[in-house]
């Protein structure tokens, strides 16, 4: 992680039946990675937040920190909570 040991806020929008979003959600169990699971296949309200902050309808939409990741980027999760 960063060189103070803070991890920024991250949040996963997904839903149960997305591949990319639970691959996603295991990487960041893996790397130690906290972070708020959020379902808008039930929560309507969330989901037009997800829509609100990334312009997509589709999931994962990772939002770390304030920003937003559109999929299950790697190289991009890694560089903004610095994992190697």
């Amino acid at each position: 992680m960063t060189d103070t040991n803070v991890q920024p806020k991250v949040v996963v929008f997904s839903t149960p039946t997305c591949s990319y979003c639970n691959m996603a959600k295991s990487y960041f169990r893996e790397k130690g990675v906290k972070f708020t699971d959020i379902d808008v296949s039930r929560d309507q309200a969330a989901a037009r937040d997800m829509v609100r902050r990334s312009g997509q309808m589709g999931v994962p939409v990772i939002d770390i920190g304030g920003r937003i990741i559109v999929g299950f980027n790697r190289p991009q999760i890694n560089s903004l909570l610095g994992i190697k």
